[in-house]
């Protein structure tokens, strides 16, 4: 598949009102402000630096991408229903790919598992049971249910789902002493004071929902071509001189019907 050309913006999310926050960094309490209307999940880049490591990413990592696609139907479908319930964009979904590629017996070198790479401590604080007997981090839709929860306290706390995947990736910690430093809020400001790994997980993400957004584009497109290809040849067939215009109606309807079917039915092979 080729890489898809990277889009200037992208917003998604819903307003919440987040509270203000203290949080201690090097022995320091430091007060940070959260502004009240939280930015949706924009995921615009912001800077020439930005594009160029997702045109990058997707250029390196096009293959992998489209095998994990293709086995995201059935992840996907458990993973939507359950950020609808907590309310949470659609769009983190793509989390979990570049957190496992959607594999539910994924393990870190560091003791994260599951889909949604949890940590023990974090899965216990969440309610998962892990220990040796079980671990609900391998269960896909309870380890979904944790991550949404995590997910959403962390936006209660940073009303910013760029900040809210930096802190997924690395704690809460890091990210305020960023904010810190920065004198800002914004991720494409502050970045420069996140550690490596979370800085290139936020673009990760982003690169990786812009291949998924216009891949699953260039599908229905195809799927409309292929849809009007299959139900207008029927209406080449030739009609009786003396038809009526209900009979056409019904006619044409029955026949809009069958190859609506069919062109299904290709698709599901």
């Amino acid at each position: 598949m080729a890489v898809p050309t990277i889009p200037t913006a992208a917003d998604f999310g819903k307003q919440v009102i987040v509270p203000g926050k203290q949080v201690t960094v090097s022995g320091k309490k430091i007060s940070v402000k959260v502004i009240a209307k939280k930015q949706d999940m924009n995921l615009a880049l912001a800077n020439e630096q930005g594009k160029k490591f997702v045109d990058n990413y997707l250029r390196h990592n096009d293959e992998d991408l489209l095998v994990v696609k293709k086995r995201s139907e059935g992840p996907f479908s458990i993973i939507d229903s359950v950020l609808g319930r907590y309310g949470l964009p659609q769009e983190l979904r793509y989390l979990a790919v570049i957190e496992s590629e959607l594999k539910p017996t994924a393990r870190s070198r560091v003791g994260a598992r599951g889909p949604w790479q949890l940590m023990p401590t974090t899965a216990h604080e969440l309610g998962l049971k892990v220990n040796r007997k079980s671990d609900d981090r391998v269960n896909f839709y309870k380890s979904t249910v944790a991550a949404a929860k995590y997910l959403r306290d962390l936006h209660h706390e940073f009303g910013d789902w760029l900040l809210v995947l930096a802190a997924y990736n690395g704690g809460p910690v890091p990210v305020y002493r960023a904010i810190h430093k920065a004198h800002s809020r914004s991720f494409w400001v502050l970045q420069k004071y996140l550690p490596a790994e979370s800085r290139g997980h936020v673009k990760k993400f982003i690169a990786t929902a812009y291949y998924f957004e216009a891949a699953e584009k260039a599908e229905a497109a195809a799927a409309a071509k292929s849809d009007v290809r299959l139900v207008s040849a029927p209406a080449r067939v030739a009609v009786k001189a003396d038809e009526s215009d209900d009979d056409k109606f019904q006619r044409l309807m029955t026949e809009s019907a069958r190859s609506l079917k069919a062109s299904n039915e290709l698709m599901n092979n």
